[in-house]
């Protein structure tokens, strides 16, 4: 295993720099380094690492998760009010519609699988988002109209909600129920994910005021809590809905409000973290590509994952709908909407592991988006950024 580990650090890293030396986003270069050493092509890596790559991708989203929320100033939040909200899941739902009004003419399956697909696919990146955003907090680019904070809150909800939908297709699917009961649990996660978060992130503070320690050992015992959280998202299933992720973000945004010099400071190692964690990744994501699945899936998959592009970018554009962003910000915001990745190589096995008809199709279609989307959403990301976003004075 530890000779699969340095294969994917090294391989992502020089991957990523040849990329990145040619004007592409770096994250081409992991995911092709890990189609290449995946068990699709090369097969050079452990099977154990990829039996646990789910746990390992989710350890890497829980970082960069928690650095976003270091960051996060809720007195933003409140001034950008409505499009975060709506951002939580309007374009999410734009696009599982058009799965539903358009999967079964071109891939023939039913509304049912079509549901399924649709909540598959809809998930945003927020591994390729909020790595982005933050940078661009950091730099003080679009910060006085709270671009890249809206983004993060928006891209953090709107998973959730993604998830909650999956789960309930899945549900119907097997011969559950789905109905408003179902659909409830999606505000219901919402809410008790954020507060348990806040509270944590409050006991924390006062603990850490109350005792000194290494800001090391701060770290610790902020990411051995964060796992806690996500851990508890399953065992109460069933019983009480709970989003783990939403509760990581709301811990470490306690712990900026009530503690900001603090949140300062561990912010910087959780960045030092992410270096390695997003190499994990995105490497993991991309062994998992099988590509002669893309290229048997043909021109239907890929004319579909485009039209529910159009459909989420038009939900997008009604999130901003009067809003005192220009028409350039509105665009960046838009495009930062297209990156598909993590929820879509968490997820996209699940039907076909549960032995549904659709699963095949549905783990095709969640291949091309990662190799689609994720790319192009980050060079348009990257590309605009610079162009279509104002710098705050004070950061020049």
């Amino acid at each position: 295993m530890l000779l699969s580990v340095a294969l994917i650090m090294i391989s992502g890293l020089i991957a990523g720099y040849l990329l990145s030396r040619i004007g592409l986003p770096y994250i081409i270069g992991m995911l092709l380094s890990g189609g290449l050493l995946g068990p699709h092509v090369l097969n050079l890596l452990d099977v154990n690492i990829l039996l646990i790559s789910d746990d390992l991708r989710k350890i890497a989203l829980i970082i960069i998760l928690t650095k976003a929320g270091l960051s996060l100033d809720i007195q933003d939040l409140k001034k950008v009010g409505r499009p975060a909200i709506l951002m939580s899941f309007l374009p999410a739902l734009f696009e599982i519609a058009s799965y539903l009004i358009f999967a079964p003419y071109l891939l023939g399956i039913n509304l049912i699988e079509a549901g399924i697909m649709g909540a598959v696919i809809a998930a945003v990146s927020p591994a390729v988002v909020i790595p982005k955003m933050t940078r661009l907090i950091e730099e003080g680019r679009g910060t006085n109209r709270r671009i890249p904070q809206m983004l993060i809150a928006g891209s953090s909800a709107d998973d959730v909600f993604v998830i909650v939908v999956f789960t309930s297709m899945l549900s119907l699917a097997s011969g559950g129920e789905f109905g408003l009961g179902s659909l409830s649990k999606i505000p219901v996660s919402i809410v008790t994910g954020i507060i348990l978060g806040i509270i944590l992130g409050y006991t924390l503070v006062r603990f850490f005021k109350a005792f000194h320690m290494r800001d090391t050992v701060k770290v610790v015992i902020i990411l051995s809590l964060s796992f806690f959280m996500v851990t508890l998202e399953s065992a109460l299933e069933g019983s009480l809905p709970m989003s783990g992720l939403l509760a990581v973000m709301g811990l470490a945004i306690a712990i900026y409000e009530f503690y900001p010099v603090l949140a300062g400071r561990i912010s910087l190692k959780f960045g030092k973290m992410w270096v390695f964690a997003e190499i994990l990744l995105f490497v993991l994501v991309g062994a998992f590509v099988d590509f002669k699945q893309i290229i048997a899936s043909g021109f239907m998959m890929l004319l579909l994952l485009m039209i529910g592009l159009i459909f989420r970018l038009f939900g997008m554009f009604l999130c901003l709908v009067k809003t005192p962003l220009n028409l350039k910000e509105k665009i960046f915001c838009m495009f930062a909407e297209i990156p598909k990745a993590t929820v879509q190589a968490a997820i996209g096995g699940v039907p076909s592991a549960m032995g549904l008809r659709c699963g095949s199709s549905v783990l095709a279609m969640a291949v091309l988006s990662i190799v689609v989307t994720a790319p192009i959403g980050a060079f348009l990301i990257d590309f605009t950024a610079d162009k279509y976003l104002e710098k705050d004075p004070s950061k020049i």
